[in-house]
């Protein structure tokens, strides 16, 4: 009898629910900057947020509970500051997010 398989987990920065890594998208820090890494294979620290506005909000410091409280999740996570123009590229691919979270299905499973 063959084991199932297993997939790798990870925790969103902005709600800390524990997810598959295919789930989520990654953001990477990068000599350039701030990154979205849709494939996961850029080189850098990395962050993994849940594709939805209200995640990408949270982690970007949008909302409300956010405004004003010192450092934001996604330069917790990456453990750098975000400079102007990253936090506008970010900030408009938040916004561009869809607002439920849409999943992928995961290949290899059943």
């Amino acid at each position: 009898m063959r084991r199932p398989r297993r997939h790798p987990q990870r925790t969103c920065i902005a709600c800390r629910r524990v997810q598959a890594k295919r789930t989520l998208v990654r953001l990477v820090r990068t000599p350039e900057g701030v990154l979205v890494d849709p494939k996961g294979k850029m080189n850098g620290r990395g962050a993994y947020i849940h594709a939805s506005r209200s995640c990408g909000t949270r982690a970007m410091g949008l909302d409300r509970a956010r405004a004003g409280k010192g450092r934001l999740p996604v330069e917790t996570a990456l453990k750098t500051s975000l400079t102007p123009t990253d936090r506008i590229r970010l900030e408009e691919w938040a916004r561009s997010l869809p607002a439920e979270e849409a999943t992928p299905a995961l290949s290899g499973e059943g």
